[in-house]
């Protein structure tokens, strides 16, 4: 099975489905990540937070650490990622070509405009495609005024620690965010799996599922 993971930075697929995509993997399937920008970015102040050079080596570490060896990084500007046309049809000519079974991306209701804007454009490139899921928002995604929806669950146990070490290739956001920011994930994804009765797992919302008889 082909597996398509979509993300505005690098990060972000890791923090929301590293251990679905690392279970997938071990269990011989095949996964593409598909990053929308190189990641670097500045504060408001113009105080250099992550470069590019740095966030492109952290990504690609982050992506070794959960066996994905197809990982694909676009030049978008990391904070203003639209939902365009342009992106649409970038994003419609790599899924017309890799031709994945399944595709994941952004909740549509993240209040990062570039996660939002990832999420919409996706959903369109991917309008013939009948298996779409939304990764469930971890801060630092956008704090949302709609909740999340958890529909369908990924038991990740034995791969939570895999999807932790991830995180950790990407010092710069690990020296930003802390031990709470691995700490954080890990008890979200024990809350999951305390709901669907299993120590860890991931959540997402369906946009398309296709049920085969």
């Amino acid at each position: 099975m082909k597996i398509l993971a979509v993300g505005a930075h690098l990060d972000d697929i890791e923090l929301a489905c590293g251990g679905t995509l690392a279970k997938a993997i071990a269990h011989g399937h095949d996964v593409k990540m598909i990053v929308m920008s190189k990641s670097g970015y500045s504060n408001y102040d113009g105080k250099v937070i992550r470069t590019e050079e740095n966030a492109i080596t952290e990504g690609r570490r982050a992506a070794e650490m959960l066996g994905v060896n197809d990982i694909e990084i676009l030049d978008y500007d990391t904070k203003d990622i639209p939902y365009h046309s342009q992106v649409i049809e970038a994003l419609d000519e790599r899924i017309q070509k890799y031709k994945p079974e399944i595709v994941f991306t952004h909740w549509i209701f993240d209040t990062h405009q570039a996660h939002e804007g990832v999420a919409k454009s996706t959903i369109t490139a991917a309008r013939r495609h009948n298996n779409v899921y939304m990764y469930e928002p971890i801060y630092p995604a956008g704090r949302s005024y709609m909740g999340f929806r958890p529909q369908m669950y990924v038991d990740i146990g034995g791969f939570e620690e895999q999807k932790l070490k991830a995180l950790r290739m990407h010092k710069t956001e690990y020296e930003k965010f802390g031990d709470q920011w691995i700490e954080g994930t890990k008890a979200r994804a024990a809350y999951r799996g305390y709901e669907m009765g299993k120590q860890y797992a991931e959540a997402f919302e369906i946009v398309r599922c296709e049920m085969i008889l």
